[in-house]
């Protein structure tokens, strides 16, 4: 590493002040500091300084998703290859595009049971998404920066990978960045950047593109990247079963009208259809080990929306519905099904926009719980709740801590009255 070092030192007076490239700087220091350590010290009084920084927690953030993200690929070609597989053979047609002309370029199949057919198809759909997200999202994040003449922070790598991970493999490469450059601007530069916004900027995004383009991140034709599919994801079938939401599960319905079944360790597993990194429970515990033990993910963001979840299920099967089959779905299914596990893991434990005081995390986790199971179950034009429920603890997470504040306030002046 030291050639590269040395190659930085060489290049570095251009970009300091006075140089010729000085305004850009942070392009310069961003990827200084994200291949080395920085050897600044502090000047002045000394003072306690934690051993991680901002781009530490950032990257183990971004290590805690790698599990969900590798799977989401592989997921998203296991569910293509599958639908490929029965599509042609009950002679349903099928509109190959560039996705496939790359795969069997590649001297791949479409064999779902091998691994490799799988993940490379997969990949083929997310990295393009990944792709548009950094290249559209890290360039306005570089041009604030420029402008205010600050370093690029490093908040963008976790959005970054947050966002196509909320995504279905079939949606357009244009909304993907269109979703990114608003959410980058209207949920965080105009509030002045990292540690500023109040909105997660991912699933801001996402909100955007669920309210604009709403045929492109809903209904049955997204989740699995097969053109002339269709199929309901589990939260979709059970929104419109006809008798009970869970027995519905047991007769899926599919483009070549055959019947599947989605049983609860499907769902745990995550081999069912969906975004790419929401299916998978197994892989969202994994990383919410990884966040709790680095003390980056807060557990109690994560135990009390589940907390706030199976309460507010228990509430609702008590008060059951004869018109509503969502009243009757049991706790534990709410906990492995949509992107509850992925919002509760890596969305709702966002330092920036979620609660900061310790009680107050408590009743921000549960609101988000509530809020989830009662969009869901109440509103079967939106089955997927986790999205808006996180959205409405960020609004109200500044509240919270107001009133939790105040009040350990009171609880004070009384003490030291008495």
């Amino acid at each position: 590493m030291k050639p590269l070092r040395d190659a930085f030192d060489r290049v570095h007076p251009y970009f300091a002040k006075g140089g010729i490239l000085e305004k850009a700087y942070p392009v310069y220091e961003s990827i200084d500091t994200f291949l080395f350590t920085p050897g600044e010290t502090t000047r002045g009084r000394t003072h306690v300084r934690d051993g991680i920084d901002l781009k530490r927690m950032m990257i183990t953030v971004v290590m805690a998703l790698i599990p969900v993200t590798l799977f989401g690929m592989w997921n998203a070609g296991y569910q293509a290859n599958s639908a490929i597989v029965q599509m042609t053979e009950a002679d349903v047609p099928i509109e190959y595009d560039w996705h496939h002309t790359v795969h069997t370029a590649l001297g791949l199949g479409h064999d779902p049971s091998s691994f490799v057919d799988n993940f490379v198809y997969g990949a083929i759909f997310f990295i393009p998404i990944y792709v548009v997200t950094m290249f559209v999202g890290g360039h306005i994040e570089m041009v604030f920066s420029v402008l205010r003449g600050h370093e690029i922070n490093e908040g963008f790598l976790v959005t970054g990978l947050l966002f196509p991970l909320t995504l279905p493999p079939n949606i357009p490469l244009w909304q993907v960045a269109l979703g990114i450059s608003f959410g980058v601007i209207v949920a965080k530069e105009v509030f002045g950047g990292t540690g500023r916004n109040f909105l997660n900027v991912a699933l801001a995004s996402r909100a955007f593109l669920y309210f604009s383009y709403a045929a492109s991140i809903s209904g049955d034709k997204v989740w699995t990247a097969v053109d002339g599919f269709s199929g309901a994801t589990a939260l979709g079938q059970m929104a419109v079963a006809e008798g009970g939401a869970i027995e519905s599960l047991e007769h899926v319905k599919y483009v070549w009208g055959e019947t599947g079944s989605i049983t609860w360790m499907d769902s745990f597993l995550g081999t069912i259809q969906g975004c790419f990194g929401e299916t998978s429970t197994l892989l969202c515990i994994v990383g919410a080990l990884i966040l709790i033990a680095a003390g980056i993910g807060s557990w109690r963001i994560m135990l009390s929306v589940i907390l706030g979840v199976i309460g507010t299920s228990l509430l609702l099967n008590m008060i059951g519905s004869k018109n509503n089959p969502m009243f009757e779905i049991p706790f534990h299914w709410h906990l492995v099904i949509g992107g509850l596990a992925f919002g509760l893991v890596f969305m709702a434990t966002d330092p920036v926009s979620a609660s900061m005081t310790n009680t107050g995390k408590w009743f921000y986790g549960i609101l988000i719980g509530f809020m989830t199971v009662l969009i869901r179950v109440i509103n079967p034009a939106f089955p997927e709740g986790i999205m808006l429920a996180i959205l409405f603890g960020n609004v109200f997470a500044p509240l919270i801590d107001y009133f939790v504040v105040q009040a350990n306030v009171r609880r004070r002046v009384a003490r030291y009255a008495s």
